[in-house]
């Protein structure tokens, strides 16, 4: 049996996957970092903290639950930095890197280091079932949206790294998870306000315009949350609120959708990172992006499986 482990301890989730190189089975664990009720964000410090407590456990309940083995384990893939540019650092991805060194080197087995969008990105590929962009080493578009991204990213297959990314477009200010956390938290919603924003916009039964403000290749968002508190402070109902900031969020990413197919015609796109679990900005790109393809929501939200896949391509076990 081949399984390869990942390992990612990002800004908000501690997550560990397996997969079955033989027959390409994924289990996953992971726990989110605990936030405080309305803050909108977490130190880096109590960021280490929480995922050198919470590392142990989620692997427990990986081998536990799934009936797993150590010794089956013949690589592991970690997750060093939120990016692959230079300088790209934060503390909270030593917790995973520092285990999974001490993992490879107790249990002798091969560890490979990637970054956190690297992972994002091969794990909205398999979820997608389009693995066969990298093996046919086909270049693609990519959108990593998160809390801490809105990144439009040139991906090329790599035999040094799987993926070479260019980063081609980006928020100026603020990132388009940012906008969502800070609005719903605005409306009384807990941090990570996602899905509740999402639940509560599919209440709303109007239908919005907007003016992304694109810049070159480049968005900002600062705006979309002036806009949305000015909506609050005239007692706008709050399902539409949240409405409107998905709609405006929608429009930004299809806007600059548009602007990178100028350069890259045809290119597929991939839409990965938390933000793109939302349903809503889905559809609303389906129905004006073509050639585009979505991860799964579990794919799609912070986790290890890209971790594990870049591990398993550079081993050349997939």
């Amino acid at each position: 049996m081949n399984n390869v482990l990942g390992i990612d301890t990002s800004n908000y989730t501690t997550s560990v996957s397996i997969i079955d190189t033989d027959t390409m089975s994924v289990y996953q664990s992971k726990m989110l970092l605990p936030v405080k009720s309305g803050e909108i964000g977490i130190r880096q410090s109590d960021a280490v903290f929480h995922h050198t407590k919470q590392l142990p456990i989620v692997i427990s309940n990986l081998l536990k639950n799934n009936d797993l083995r150590r010794s089956d384990i013949k690589a592991v893939g970690v997750s060093k930095s939120p990016r692959l540019f230079k300088n790209s650092y934060m503390p909270c991805f030593l917790v995973g890197e520092s285990f999974a060194s001490s993992f490879s080197k107790l249990s002798e087995i091969d560890i490979y280091k990637t970054s956190h969008q690297a992972g994002h990105i091969l794990s909205a590929l398999f979820s997608s079932d389009k693995l066969d962009l990298i093996r046919n080493k086909v270049s693609f578009l990519a959108f990593h949206i998160s809390g801490g991204t809105t990144d439009c990213l040139l991906c090329e297959p790599s035999a040094t790294d799987v993926l070479s990314i260019t980063e081609i477009g980006t928020s100026l200010d603020l990132n388009a998870g940012q906008a969502i956390d800070r609005i719903g938290v605005k409306l009384g919603l807990d941090f990570p306000c996602g899905a509740a924003i999402e639940k509560l916009a599919l209440s709303s039964s109007k239908s919005y315009k907007t003016n992304p403000a694109i810049r070159d290749n480049n968005c900002c968002l600062s705006g979309l949350q002036n806009i949305c508190e000015k909506m609050l402070k005239d007692d706008e109902k709050s399902c539409d609120v949240a409405n409107y900031c998905l709609t405006y969020i929608s429009d930004t990413i299809i806007a600059m959708s548009k602007k990178a197919r100028e350069d890259h015609i045809d290119a597929p796109i991939i839409y990965a990172g938390g933000v793109m679990s939302d349903n809503i900005i889905k559809d609303k790109i389906l129905k004006k992006i073509s050639n585009v393809y979505f991860a799964e929501p579990e794919f799609s939200c912070d986790n290890a499986v890209g971790t594990a896949l870049f591990a398993a391509i550079k081993k050349e076990l997939i």
